[in-house]
């Protein structure tokens, strides 16, 4: 006689106190569970700034679940398994969302897979990382399912507890929403463009500079600051030259009025030299008088 998937399953995850069901392992021999239970499910913010938003769960003898978005043009997401111990083989886990123990006579589904790499951390991509997030939401248990790379007559189930989740999903949403709408590879080479015969920015690139300021607001972390002045050729050689210093000037006192260490700018005027169009039309001299701003940030490596 075939048994549904919650009976015949019942008997084999216990979430704290209460029986859950997860389908794939009803014929394994043995199953090693790994979850927070209702006394030591924690969900917290790990990071919580405009430039990146983390939200995190402990899975006890096990690691820790992450879910990560960070500042850029596009909404992004993605969700990382943080293992104690990597996997040692490639394979694929499957995905279920598990109901809970108060959610009588409700069945165990297929959600999605995850693919693993020998000696790296599981991940997931924005889609099936929003997956999880709405099956938590709905109190649900996502749980990673495979076969142990070790020994052959195990399987693994590695839950996502929906405990204490809401009120730290919703900081984590909170935090989302209020990401820059860029991220630092999108102001870390800038070209600005000047007004004729003025340190004075065209509209444009005003923008481009306030982009930069709200960035410097909550990172001002940077190693070094190139700055590139160029101008057109109209005019006398010298006052060119005394304009594209101006100009570069005018840009490194911003930084440094925004805390960046005046040793760590660097500027150069190159005048009417090495021009990117020709000088005979307004639209050519335009592009000439130009500012190019390079931003390096520490490596973080270790040498």
């Amino acid at each position: 006689m075939q048994v549904n998937n919650t009976a015949r399953l019942s008997a084999l995850i216990v979430l704290g106190s209460a029986l859950v069901s997860i389908s794939p392992f009803a014929k394994a021999n043995a199953v090693r569970y790994y979850s927070a239970n209702l006394d030591n499910s924690l969900w917290y913010m790990a990071n919580n700034t405009q430039l990146n938003c983390e939200l995190e769960h402990v899975i006890p003898r096990f690691g820790k679940v992450q879910f990560h978005s960070e500042a850029s043009k596009q909404l992004n997401l993605t969700m990382t398994l943080d293992m104690h111990q990597l996997p040692d083989e490639y394979g694929v886990a499957s995905i279920e969302s598990v109901p809970p123990r108060w959610q009588p006579g409700a069945n165990s589904y297929a959600i999605g897979s995850m693919d693993l790499y020998k000696q790296f951390n599981g991940e997931l991509e924005k889609k099936a990382a929003w997956t999880l997030l709405s099956e938590l939401e709905k109190g649900r248990y996502p749980t990673f399912l495979y076969q142990d790379w070790y020994n052959q007559r195990d399987q693994v189930a590695v839950a996502i507890s929906s405990v204490n989740f809401r009120s730290a999903y919703d900081a984590f949403k909170g935090c989302i929403n209020a990401l820059l709408p860029f991220s630092f590879d999108d102001i870390a080479y800038t070209v600005l463009n000047h007004k004729a015969d003025s340190d004075e920015l065209t509209v444009s690139s005003q923008r481009k500079l306030k982009q930069i300021s709200d960035y410097l607001k909550v990172d001002a972390d940077l190693d070094l600051v190139l700055i590139d002045s160029y101008t057109d050729a109209l005019g006398a050689r010298e006052p060119n030259q005394a304009l594209t210093e101006q100009r570069a000037n005018t840009i490194k006192a911003f930084f440094v009025e925004r805390g960046i260490n005046a040793e760590r700018i660097e500027t150069v005027s190159h005048g009417e030299d090495r021009p990117i169009e020709h000088n005979d039309n307004e639209i050519g001299r335009q592009k000439n008088r130009r500012v190019i701003v390079q931003l390096s940030k520490p490596s973080g490596v270790a040498l």
